[in-house]
């Protein structure tokens, strides 16, 4: 009887498992060729996690000197961040000698004025365009050049960026340069000061005449970086501060880590319209462990 039994099992569960669908491969980055305008010839790279969301945020996550957009994914947590919250990370890669972005030509620091913001911004409209992403949830992080270029966008582009996180970067138009070059060294060592009001102008100026919303912005930066110096830190403060219209009197200030000194503009919750850290004794080596998902919590992408 049971011999009978079996008999007939046996064949029922090798039929239930040829029919069973294999399980899902894991997400992996994609090339994406074709995208949109793309003057200066970037190269884009995308992770859409297996459980994307149906109207996906989108996060454009931009590397330093010398990296790429592969690098980057590889060395940061925002894929697996992704994997837990939904939304999509776009990885550019910047192609000149050096692997750094413009952030320094007048084209690259007005909107719609060419170079690799334009490029940049297509890819977040194509990401919108393929895979049903939410206008009002575009981000973008950045770390050294890519730092650099999150202000730049926050500059450039009010209307598609909803907040930025700068790891290491310096204000908008900072590193500004006439002559060709991609490198200002007055303002890599800190040696660059404005008034709240001229550093707001400056950014303001990209866009004449938009009148819309300006993006929140998180910046951090380490006391020991001798590449693009900590005095920067401050005078990204006073921009943003400026620009969003908020006090450059600290409404919050607590140490999430024994040597971080976080300090908020303008309200004193997670999604303030500027979030500040410090980081003691770190040099030019951000985000290091457990910071991307404090900025992934100040754009609020973790919220559901």
């Amino acid at each position: 009887m049971a011999a009978a039994l079996l008999g007939g099992v046996l064949p029922l569960l090798a039929t239930l498992f040829l029919l069973a669908p294999p399980p899902a491969a894991a997400a992996s980055l994609t090339e994406v060729t074709g995208f949109g305008n793309n003057p200066s010839n970037l190269r884009m790279y995308e992770y859409v996690p297996n459980n994307v969301a149906a109207r996906p945020a989108v996060l454009v996550a931009v590397h330093y000197c010398t990296g790429s957009g592969p690098a980057f994914y590889s060395g940061t947590e925002f894929a697996s961040l992704a994997d837990r919250y939904g939304f999509i990370v776009i990885y550019p890669s910047a192609t000149r000698s050096g692997a750094c972005f413009d952030v320094s030509s007048p084209q690259a620091l007005r909107h719609d004025g060419g170079s690799d913001p334009v490029g940049i911004v297509s890819m977040v409209r194509y990401a919108q365009q393929r895979h049903n992403a939410d206008p009002n949830r575009v981000y973008v992080t950045g770390a050294s050049s890519g730092a650099m270029m999150t202000n730049v966008l926050l500059g450039d582009y009010p209307d598609v960026f909803k907040a930025g996180a700068a790891f290491a970067g310096v204000p908008f138009g900072c590193f500004a340069t006439t002559d060709g070059s991609g490198w200002n060294t007055a303002c890599a060592n800190g040696t660059i000061t404005k008034t709240p009001q001229a550093w707001g102008d400056l950014a303001r100026g990209a866009y004449p005449g938009y009148q819309g919303a300006r993006p929140r912005m998180q910046l951090w930066h380490g006391t020991a970086d001798n590449t693009l110096r900590y005095p920067n830190f401050g005078e990204e403060i006073k921009q943003w501060t400026n620009v969003l219209g908020v006090s450059q009197t600290p409404a919050f200030t607590d140490h999430p880590q024994s040597s971080w000194t976080r300090t908020r503009y303008g309200a004193t919750g997670n999604q303030a319209p500027v979030e500040a850290i410090s980081v003691q004794g770190t040099g030019h080596s951000l985000p290091a462990a457990g910071m991307a998902a404090r900025a992934i919590t100040f754009f609020g992408l973790d919220a559901g």
